[in-house]
């Protein structure tokens, strides 16, 4: 078995919002793999007196001892059983109606002997290689769907210069609209206080024989391919398996740096959080 895992902030001054861990059950069979990519806020009230780091700690605490300890569990019953627990910690303390209430992407992955089992919830990605080196994207595209004006309105955000108050002002709108769809009907979904969301995942199940490795990542890590085009799917899983995710995230880094106005390759935040696991099962 090979397991590599690297995650790093988009800049060194701020808390790392991006989770990654895999746990090895003492029985020595498989395995479970947890990403987490959390959903920065705007700097506004959120209803909540904890940080997004803080919910992303707990909630991939709990869904790595929940995938590795209750096996009769599906994913979907994991997640919604870890949202659950998470949310309780702080119910009492925070309002968890408030659409800003810390939230999170998550990737799920779990593996026997026997099968490979998955979940993916926004925007954070699983790629999956078959024995003959076919490569897999498993995403949940669901924020790539949304209606025309969203779309209308990111490209006015990024027309304007970086770390303008234009710019700024327009950011604030754009987020409110995509705010209103962030867990409702005709919009997309993340792991927040509503178990239910569990059942808005990707879900499916392979046979352990037909996976050759697997890799979670953030929307961070995936910009090598989503936002810069350095290559495909494969050719990235590619990457992590003869660089390294370590080396990825570099790659991104510097495809970051050669555009800081963000201008060559348009996106909301000049370097992101990124994490990247490459497990060979």
């Amino acid at each position: 078995m090979r397991i590599e895992l690297a995650t790093e902030p988009g800049l060194p001054e701020h808390p790392n919002e991006d989770y990654a861990a895999v746990a090895l059950p003492a029985s020595g069979q498989g395995g479970s793999l947890v990403l987490l990519d959390g959903v920065t806020p705007p700097r506004e009230d959120d209803g909540c007196l904890h940080s997004v780091t803080w919910f992303c700690a707990r909630l991939g605490g709990a869904l790595g001892e929940l995938s590795v300890s209750r096996r009769d569990m599906e994913l979907t019953e994991v997640l919604a059983a870890a949202v659950s627990r998470t949310a309780d910690t702080h119910r009492d303390s925070c309002d968890l109606s408030h659409p800003r209430t810390p939230q999170a992407t998550v990737v799920l992955v779990r593996w026997d002997a026997e099968r490979v089992e998955y979940l993916v919830l926004s925007d954070s990605a699983l790629l999956v290689q078959a024995p003959d080196g076919a490569v897999t994207a498993v995403l949940d595209d669901r924020l790539a769907q949304l209606p025309p004006h969203i779309a209308t309105a990111r490209a006015a955000v990024r027309a304007l210069p970086e770390g303008s108050a234009e710019r700024a002002a327009a950011g604030r709108e754009y987020a409110s609209l995509v705010e209103a769809l962030r867990n409702a009907e005709g919009g997309f979904h993340t792991a927040a206080a509503d178990p239910s969301v569990a059942g808005r995942a990707v879900t499916g199940t392979l046979p352990r024989s037909g996976v050759r490795a697997f890799a979670a990542l953030s929307d961070g890590a995936t910009r090598w391919v989503e936002k810069f085009r350095e290559g495909d799917w494969a050719d990235c899983l590619g990457v992590l398996e003869k660089e390294g995710p370590q080396r990825l995230i570099d790659r991104v880094r510097a495809l970051e740096s050669a555009d800081p106005e963000c201008r060559a390759y348009p996106r909301g935040k000049r370097h992101d959080d990124a994490a990247a696991v490459y497990v060979e099962p």
